[in-house]
Protein backbone atom coordinates (compact mmCIF):
# COMPACT_ATOMS: atom_id res chain seq x y z
CA UNK A 1 0.00 0.00 0.00
CA UNK A 2 2.69 2.69 0.61
CA UNK A 3 4.29 2.16 -2.86
CA UNK A 4 0.95 3.25 -4.16
CA UNK A 5 1.50 6.81 -2.42
CA UNK A 6 5.34 6.94 -3.13
CA UNK A 7 5.96 9.65 -5.89
CA UNK A 8 8.51 7.83 -7.36
CA UNK A 9 7.03 4.54 -7.83
CA UNK A 10 4.00 6.72 -8.88
CA UNK A 11 5.88 7.73 -11.82
CA UNK A 12 7.90 4.97 -12.49
CA UNK A 13 4.50 2.95 -13.11
CA UNK A 14 3.76 6.17 -15.11
CA UNK A 15 6.90 5.62 -16.93
CA UNK A 16 6.20 2.64 -18.17
CA UNK A 17 2.77 3.05 -19.00
CA UNK A 18 3.34 5.69 -21.61
CA UNK A 19 6.49 3.31 -23.11
CA UNK A 20 3.94 0.58 -23.30
CA UNK A 21 1.77 2.64 -25.17
CA UNK A 22 4.67 4.07 -27.72
CA UNK A 23 6.13 0.44 -27.81
CA UNK A 24 2.24 -0.28 -29.24
CA UNK A 25 2.22 2.12 -31.46
CA UNK A 26 5.57 1.43 -33.12
CA UNK A 27 4.10 -1.78 -33.53
CA UNK A 28 0.88 -1.40 -35.05
CA UNK A 29 2.95 1.80 -37.60
CA UNK A 30 4.84 -1.43 -38.66
CA UNK A 31 2.43 -4.06 -38.63
CA UNK A 32 -0.21 -2.58 -40.97
CA UNK A 33 2.03 -2.50 -44.06
CA UNK A 34 3.23 -5.83 -43.17
CA UNK A 35 -0.26 -7.61 -42.86
CA UNK A 36 -1.37 -5.59 -45.79
CA UNK A 37 1.75 -7.17 -48.36
CA UNK A 38 1.02 -10.59 -46.55
CA UNK A 39 -2.48 -10.17 -47.89
CA UNK A 40 -1.93 -9.50 -50.62
CA UNK A 41 1.04 -11.92 -51.39
CA UNK A 42 -1.96 -15.00 -50.41
CA UNK A 43 -4.98 -13.18 -52.87
CA UNK A 44 -2.54 -12.87 -55.81
CA UNK A 45 -0.90 -16.53 -55.29
CA UNK A 46 -4.51 -18.44 -55.11
CA UNK A 47 -5.44 -15.85 -57.79
CA UNK A 48 -8.53 -14.44 -55.93
CA UNK A 49 -6.88 -11.16 -57.64
CA UNK A 50 -5.88 -11.46 -60.94
CA UNK A 51 -1.75 -12.06 -60.44
CA UNK A 52 -1.19 -10.29 -64.25
CA UNK A 53 -2.47 -7.22 -62.53
CA UNK A 54 -1.67 -7.23 -59.33
CA UNK A 55 1.70 -9.26 -58.99
CA UNK A 56 2.34 -10.84 -55.84
CA UNK A 57 5.21 -8.56 -53.71
CA UNK A 58 7.44 -11.41 -53.59
CA UNK A 59 7.71 -10.96 -57.60
CA UNK A 60 7.66 -7.46 -57.78
CA UNK A 61 10.82 -7.80 -55.06
CA UNK A 62 12.95 -10.07 -57.19
CA UNK A 63 12.29 -7.65 -60.28
CA UNK A 64 13.34 -4.88 -57.46
CA UNK A 65 16.30 -6.53 -57.05
CA UNK A 66 17.13 -7.50 -61.22
CA UNK A 67 16.35 -3.61 -62.39
CA UNK A 68 19.08 -2.49 -59.46
CA UNK A 69 21.70 -5.27 -60.04
CA UNK A 70 21.47 -4.13 -63.96
CA UNK A 71 22.14 -0.26 -63.33
CA UNK A 72 18.89 0.64 -64.40
CA UNK A 73 16.96 1.44 -61.55
CA UNK A 74 19.51 3.53 -59.68
CA UNK A 75 19.91 5.73 -62.70
CA UNK A 76 16.11 6.22 -62.58
CA UNK A 77 16.26 6.98 -58.78
CA UNK A 78 19.50 9.42 -59.20
CA UNK A 79 17.67 11.55 -62.33
CA UNK A 80 14.42 11.55 -60.22
CA UNK A 81 15.96 12.93 -56.62
CA UNK A 82 18.15 15.45 -58.78
CA UNK A 83 14.93 16.96 -60.29
CA UNK A 84 12.98 16.81 -57.39
CA UNK A 85 15.60 18.47 -54.87
CA UNK A 86 16.45 20.87 -57.90
CA UNK A 87 12.94 21.84 -58.56
CA UNK A 88 11.74 21.89 -54.84
CA UNK A 89 14.33 23.94 -53.28
CA UNK A 90 13.99 26.45 -56.75
CA UNK A 91 10.11 26.78 -55.48
CA UNK A 92 10.94 26.65 -51.38
CA UNK A 93 13.22 29.67 -51.77
CA UNK A 94 11.60 31.86 -53.27
CA UNK A 95 8.30 30.97 -51.87
CA UNK A 96 9.70 31.74 -48.04
CA UNK A 97 11.20 34.88 -49.20
CA UNK A 98 8.05 36.61 -51.05
CA UNK A 99 5.67 34.73 -48.39
CA UNK A 100 7.47 36.80 -45.83
CA UNK A 101 7.90 40.16 -47.59
CA UNK A 102 3.84 39.72 -48.80
CA UNK A 103 3.15 38.79 -44.78
CA UNK A 104 5.90 41.98 -43.64
CA UNK A 105 4.62 44.91 -46.20
CA UNK A 106 1.53 45.67 -47.42
CA UNK A 107 2.08 47.05 -50.46
CA UNK A 108 3.59 44.01 -51.57
CA UNK A 109 1.15 41.88 -50.80
CA UNK A 110 -1.49 43.62 -52.16
CA UNK A 111 1.04 43.28 -55.58
CA UNK A 112 1.25 40.37 -55.34
CA UNK A 113 -1.52 38.48 -54.04
CA UNK A 114 -3.58 39.08 -57.38
CA UNK A 115 -1.44 37.36 -59.11
CA UNK A 116 -0.80 34.48 -57.22
CA UNK A 117 -4.67 33.99 -56.47
CA UNK A 118 -4.90 33.65 -60.07
CA UNK A 119 -2.23 31.42 -61.24
CA UNK A 120 -2.21 29.31 -58.28
CA UNK A 121 -5.69 27.20 -59.39
CA UNK A 122 -4.44 26.07 -62.67
CA UNK A 123 -2.66 23.09 -62.13
CA UNK A 124 1.31 23.26 -63.02
CA UNK A 125 1.16 19.79 -65.02
CA UNK A 126 -1.34 22.10 -67.80
CA UNK A 127 1.28 24.52 -67.84
CA UNK A 128 3.54 21.53 -69.18
CA UNK A 129 3.63 21.81 -72.80
CA UNK A 130 4.37 25.80 -72.44
CA UNK A 131 7.36 24.86 -70.15
CA UNK A 132 8.93 22.40 -72.73
CA UNK A 133 8.35 24.88 -75.36
CA UNK A 134 10.26 27.41 -73.36
CA UNK A 135 12.80 25.26 -71.45
CA UNK A 136 13.05 21.79 -73.46
CA UNK A 137 12.67 18.28 -72.79
CA UNK A 138 16.24 18.24 -70.61
CA UNK A 139 15.98 17.99 -67.24
CA UNK A 140 15.60 22.13 -66.21
CA UNK A 141 11.79 21.78 -67.68
CA UNK A 142 10.99 19.11 -65.07
CA UNK A 143 12.65 21.32 -62.12
CA UNK A 144 10.92 24.39 -63.22
CA UNK A 145 7.74 22.38 -63.34
CA UNK A 146 8.11 20.81 -59.75
CA UNK A 147 9.27 24.47 -58.59
CA UNK A 148 6.07 25.79 -59.81
CA UNK A 149 3.96 23.29 -57.71
CA UNK A 150 5.95 24.09 -54.81
CA UNK A 151 6.24 27.59 -54.76
CA UNK A 152 2.33 28.35 -53.84
CA UNK A 153 1.60 26.42 -50.94
CA UNK A 154 5.24 27.83 -49.23
CA UNK A 155 4.53 31.33 -50.40
CA UNK A 156 0.57 31.10 -49.20
CA UNK A 157 1.27 29.38 -45.79
CA UNK A 158 4.37 31.14 -45.04
CA UNK A 159 2.49 34.92 -45.85
CA UNK A 160 -0.09 33.69 -43.66
CA UNK A 161 2.54 32.26 -40.74
CA UNK A 162 3.71 36.14 -40.88
CA UNK A 163 0.39 38.07 -40.75
CA UNK A 164 -0.42 35.44 -37.48
CA UNK A 165 2.40 37.30 -35.52
CA UNK A 166 1.03 39.32 -32.88
CA UNK A 167 1.53 42.87 -33.00
CA UNK A 168 2.83 42.92 -30.18
CA UNK A 169 6.08 41.59 -31.14
CA UNK A 170 6.41 44.26 -34.37
CA UNK A 171 5.35 46.85 -31.97
CA UNK A 172 8.23 45.97 -29.37
CA UNK A 173 10.83 45.64 -32.16
CA UNK A 174 10.14 49.10 -33.54
CA UNK A 175 10.19 50.34 -29.87
CA UNK A 176 13.91 49.05 -29.87
CA UNK A 177 14.73 50.35 -33.16
CA UNK A 178 14.62 47.21 -35.13
CA UNK A 179 15.45 47.55 -38.72
CA UNK A 180 13.54 45.79 -41.48
CA UNK A 181 16.62 43.08 -41.44
CA UNK A 182 16.03 42.83 -37.35
CA UNK A 183 11.64 42.29 -39.13
CA UNK A 184 12.61 39.62 -41.69
CA UNK A 185 14.70 37.77 -39.63
CA UNK A 186 14.33 38.27 -35.83
CA UNK A 187 10.78 38.65 -36.14
CA UNK A 188 9.07 37.09 -39.28
CA UNK A 189 10.49 34.22 -39.98
CA UNK A 190 11.08 32.21 -36.96
CA UNK A 191 7.39 33.94 -36.07
CA UNK A 192 6.01 32.04 -39.35
CA UNK A 193 8.20 28.91 -38.96
CA UNK A 194 5.10 26.71 -37.47
CA UNK A 195 3.20 27.05 -40.40
CA UNK A 196 5.85 27.46 -43.39
CA UNK A 197 6.89 24.34 -42.53
CA UNK A 198 3.01 22.87 -43.30
CA UNK A 199 3.56 24.42 -46.07
CA UNK A 200 6.94 22.95 -46.98
CA UNK A 201 5.50 19.75 -46.00
CA UNK A 202 2.51 19.73 -48.23
CA UNK A 203 5.44 21.22 -50.92
CA UNK A 204 7.06 18.24 -50.71
CA UNK A 205 4.02 16.22 -51.25
CA UNK A 206 3.25 18.09 -53.98
CA UNK A 207 6.67 17.83 -56.18
CA UNK A 208 6.27 13.98 -55.69
CA UNK A 209 3.03 13.75 -57.39
CA UNK A 210 4.51 15.94 -59.92
CA UNK A 211 7.53 14.69 -60.96
CA UNK A 212 6.10 11.26 -62.02
CA UNK A 213 3.47 12.94 -64.23
CA UNK A 214 6.21 15.57 -65.61
CA UNK A 215 8.64 12.43 -66.34
CA UNK A 216 5.57 10.51 -67.89
CA UNK A 217 5.81 13.47 -70.67
CA UNK A 218 8.65 14.72 -72.99
CA UNK A 219 11.07 11.83 -70.53
CA UNK A 220 13.53 9.40 -71.30
CA UNK A 221 14.43 8.65 -67.49
CA UNK A 222 13.77 8.91 -63.94
CA UNK A 223 10.65 6.69 -62.22
CA UNK A 224 7.70 8.51 -63.85
CA UNK A 225 9.65 7.42 -67.02
CA UNK A 226 10.10 3.40 -65.80
CA UNK A 227 6.25 3.82 -64.49
CA UNK A 228 4.77 5.03 -67.88
CA UNK A 229 6.66 2.54 -70.05
CA UNK A 230 6.24 -0.64 -68.41
CA UNK A 231 2.88 -0.04 -68.36
CA UNK A 232 2.55 0.65 -71.41
CA UNK A 233 5.25 -2.25 -72.60
CA UNK A 234 2.67 -4.56 -69.85
CA UNK A 235 5.45 -4.73 -67.40
CA UNK A 236 3.52 -4.30 -64.36
CA UNK A 237 5.98 -5.64 -62.09
CA UNK A 238 8.30 -2.96 -63.40
CA UNK A 239 5.46 -0.68 -62.77
CA UNK A 240 4.76 -1.40 -59.00
CA UNK A 241 8.46 -1.12 -58.65
CA UNK A 242 8.00 2.42 -59.75
CA UNK A 243 5.30 3.02 -57.69
CA UNK A 244 6.60 1.40 -54.72
CA UNK A 245 9.55 3.65 -55.06
CA UNK A 246 7.56 6.87 -54.92
CA UNK A 247 6.03 5.67 -51.96
CA UNK A 248 8.64 4.75 -50.35
CA UNK A 249 10.16 8.26 -51.04
CA UNK A 250 7.16 10.29 -50.15
CA UNK A 251 7.32 8.41 -46.64
CA UNK A 252 11.10 8.96 -46.16
CA UNK A 253 10.83 13.01 -47.02
CA UNK A 254 7.55 13.46 -44.72
CA UNK A 255 9.50 11.56 -41.90
CA UNK A 256 12.74 14.01 -42.21
CA UNK A 257 10.83 16.84 -42.67
CA UNK A 258 8.53 15.99 -39.50
CA UNK A 259 12.21 15.33 -37.78
CA UNK A 260 13.31 18.59 -38.52
CA UNK A 261 9.83 20.44 -37.75
CA UNK A 262 10.63 18.88 -34.33
CA UNK A 263 14.30 19.33 -33.96
CA UNK A 264 13.39 23.40 -35.02
CA UNK A 265 10.23 24.02 -32.99
CA UNK A 266 11.42 22.81 -29.94
CA UNK A 267 9.07 24.37 -27.49
CA UNK A 268 6.38 23.46 -29.09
Amino acid sequence: MASDHNPVAVERAEWKKRQMKERMKQLLTVSSPIFMLLLWELLSRTAVIDPRFFPPPTAILETFWNLAASGELLTHIGVSLYRIFGGFLLGVIPGVVIGLLMGLYSPIRHFVQPIVMALMPIPTLALLPIIIILFGIGDLSKVVTIAGSVFFPVVINTAAGVMNIDPIHMDLAKNYGADSKDYFLKIAFPGALPVMLEGIQMGQAIALLTIVAAEMMGSVSGIGFLIWTSYKAFLLQEMYVGLILISFFGYLFSLLLRGLQRKILRWR
